[in-house]
């Protein structure tokens, strides 16, 4: 026979051990272990027997997925084309950010074309999720199947099974989702990740897309068990300061389409409103002649965007100087300034640096490393840099230049936006077609972008 035996699981990471400890030895954070109650394995007796599974081959006709427009076209272009019917999506971000205000606007804007979706909120009453409908004048969407406020999992099951036509539906949010077979409470690894099996399974049976919110640690990562992420399709974050009126929607994880496409979208009192032109939008309050402020021509996803890198070094009177840094890697900028120092003979172990990326934009890719050499240099010797030009390209330990993928892209943005210069590494036979009127400035390591700097007006 089976027996029940205990384990304890921290809360936070998912790590499971043999007895209760104050603080997990996997993430070391404290009060998150809790016990849960297991069943023995069985031995052989107690064995399936299973049956051959027939296995097909990687040439074949399958059709693409068909594709549920959420009529946001930045949430379509996250996803791949649309949502796909049966899928599961979770996204996460910081308290207040705006994921249920995104779901709902979704949800009222395909209730308005005529597709049916259901809210099941865990969170708020019927009546809170009304009054905020109402703020953002959702208030005469004609979302039949409608609203509802409910925490047991079981009970969200049946009625996405129920013969109503479901297209989509939401959970917010999965940590406070349970099932009455689970003995342990609401947001515990057991309950997470029993709840979240059981809603894809109902979803999945139903034909009916799920998006799930999900809460974050104060790491920034989705909180619960990391089987979370796995069990989905699509995985979806969000990123900015809740205070900042800007909102990066950057998706993570994708079966269906590309990863790491992000939206963009500003706060305002209608809800979140899609931004068509990011780039214009980040470089709308830069000013002109001020030394440390360099434009970089980056690329997220398939989309190129034009982002303000601004760096400010200075003098300290600290045993260690400072390394701040906002919207980039600070162990990245920590390698750019020793590299500086050591082959190009700038003094800046002794200096604090403060890096910024204006706008609320975290950059992920090694293409800013030239933009952010730039902008340090700048500021160290106080000459502003061109305004009309940009800057992209990664910088190696050698002090050497390189080149990176999609140039033509981030160009053609450039020019888009009325700049006439860039400064890049060599392309090295590669051809790319220069916009017309774009003067292009290759440098090979630091030395010469040091003398492309000061030759630019």
């Amino acid at each position: 026979m089976s027996k029940n035996r205990a384990q304890y699981v921290c809360n936070q990471c998912g790590a499971v051990m043999s007895k209760w400890a104050g603080k997990c030895p996997q993430c070391h954070s404290w009060n998150s272990i809790s016990a849960e109650a297991t069943t023995a394995t069985p031995g052989a007796g107690g064995k399936s027997k299973g049956k051959h599974i027939t296995m097909h081959g990687i040439i074949g006709d399958t059709a693409p997925p068909p594709r549920i427009s959420t009529r946001i076209p930045e949430l379509d272009r996250i996803l791949g084309g649309g949502l796909v019917p049966g899928s599961a999506t979770l996204i996460g971000g910081d308290p207040g950010i705006g994921k249920s205000t995104l779901l709902l606007q979704m949800l009222c804007a395909m209730a308005a074309a005529g597709l049916e979706g259901a809210y099941f909120s865990g969170e708020e009453s019927v009546e809170q999720i009304r009054m905020r409908g109402g703020r953002l004048g959702l208030a005469t969407a004609p979302l039949a199947l409608g609203l509802a406020a409910s925490t047991d999992a079981a009970d969200i099951c049946a009625s996405l099974r129920a013969p109503e036509p479901i297209v989509v539906a939401v959970v917010d949010s999965i940590q406070t989702m349970y099932l009455p077979s689970i003995e342990s409470a609401p947001g515990t690894v057991a309950q997470v990740r029993a709840s979240a099996y059981e809603l894809i399974r109902a979803a999945k049976a139903k034909g009916a897309a799920v998006m799930i919110v999900g809460h974050v640690t104060k790491d920034g990562a989705i909180a619960g068990p990391k089987l979370l992420e796995h069990m989905v399709d699509t995985v979806l974050h969000f990123e900015g300061d809740r205070n900042h009126h800007f909102r990066i929607l950057r998706c993570m994880k994708n079966r269906f389409g590309p990863t790491d496409e992000i939206g963009v979208f500003e706060m305002k009192s209608e809800g979140l409103v899609e931004v068509p032109n990011p780039s214009e939008l980040f470089l709308a309050d830069r000013q002109d002649n001020v030394s440390g402020a360099v434009v970089f021509a980056g690329l997220e996803g398939t989309r190129p965007i034009l982002l303000e890198i601004q760096a400010l070094v200075a003098n300290t009177t600290m045993a260690n100087p400072r390394r701040n840094v906002v919207g980039w890697d600070q162990g990245r900028l920590s390698m750019l300034a020793a590299v500086l120092e050591a082959r190009g003979g700038i003094p800046l172990s002794g200096r604090d640096i403060f890096l910024n990326v204006a706008g609320g934009v975290r950059i992920h890719e090694p293409a800013a490393d030239l933009a952010v050499t730039a902008a340090l240099l700048s500021s160290i010797r106080d000459v502003p840099c061109a305004k009309n030009c940009v800057v992209f390209g990664e910088v190696g330990l050698a002090a050497e230049t390189r080149r990176v993928a999609h140039a033509d892209l981030r160009l053609k943005e450039a020019a888009k936006l009325g700049f006439d210069q860039a400064i890049l590494p060599p392309l090295k036979g590669a051809d790319i077609a220069t916009p017309k009127g774009m003067t292009l400035h290759h440098v090979g390591d630091l030395k010469a972008l040091i003398g492309v700097l000061d030759g630019i007006k």
